[in-house]
């Protein structure tokens, strides 16, 4: 008979506890990804037309988009001046002073030719979930185009699928990016955290002012919500 010390059936809890987390990650992301799949593209002839197209930030360097962020941009932009999309909700991180996602955001689009009128800004976007919830109950969005990289959409056509919104995913990828197999790594959790959110129905911390789709735009930076 084997009788096991505490330490070594602390040991053994711990590496079956291991082993089932690994396994639910991997069901969960199996999941999401085959269930999405349908959703996304690559082409913008392909890409059926939608009323709004959602940017989600990813990064800025002082006062210029990261390369993430700016193949984003580009496009939303792409699409905007294809008509695939009338209107642009940005929606990023603008917690703190010193890192403004959001006015880089709207400055690219305003440069690169976006009418100012047809630029929403989610000021309260600091993760996916968040914007995607907020889309429908802030800004009254129910469907949409969904503009990130590819390792990011299937994440975020799940999440606002659930949410109840009708929304498609258009890929942003565009040649090499740096760190790009880390965040592919480190999406596996984030998949898994998002369905963990949905299926709790996790609120966003900050809510606020509706600001309807289909009213006047908030691009003003004095209008943060």
């Amino acid at each position: 008979m084997i009788v096991f010390t505490p330490l070594k059936r602390y040991f053994k809890i711990a590496v079956y506890g291991a082993v089932i987390l690994f396994t639910l990650v991997v069901l969960v992301n199996f999941y999401v990804k085959s269930s999405t799949e349908d959703y996304i593209f690559t082409s913008d002839s392909k890409i059926p037309t939608e009323k709004v197209g959602i940017i989600f930030g990813a990064g800025i360097n002082g006062d210029q988009p990261s390369k993430y962020l700016k193949d984003r941009l580009d496009a939303g932009i792409h699409l905007y001046n294809k008509n695939k999309i009338q209107k642009i909700l940005l929606s990023g991180d603008n917690g703190r002073e010193e890192y403004d996602e959001l006015t880089v955001m709207k400055n690219y689009c305003y440069q690169h030719g976006v009418d100012t009128t047809k630029i929403y800004i989610d000021y309260a976007g600091f993760d996916t979930y968040s914007t995607l919830y907020r889309a429908m109950r802030i800004f009254k969005i129910n469907s949409a185009i969904l503009i990130s990289q590819k390792y990011h959409l299937n994440r975020a056509v799940f999440i606002g699928r659930q949410n109840g919104l009708n929304v498609l995913g258009y890929s942003a990828n565009k040649g090499a990016y740096r760190g790009y197999k880390y965040v592919r790594f480190r999406e596996y959790f984030s998949i898994f955290k998002s369905a963990i959110d949905v299926f709790r129905h996790r609120k966003p911390r900050f809510l606020g002012t509706v600001i309807p789709i289909d009213g006047v735009s908030n691009f003003s930076k004095e209008d943060k919500r």
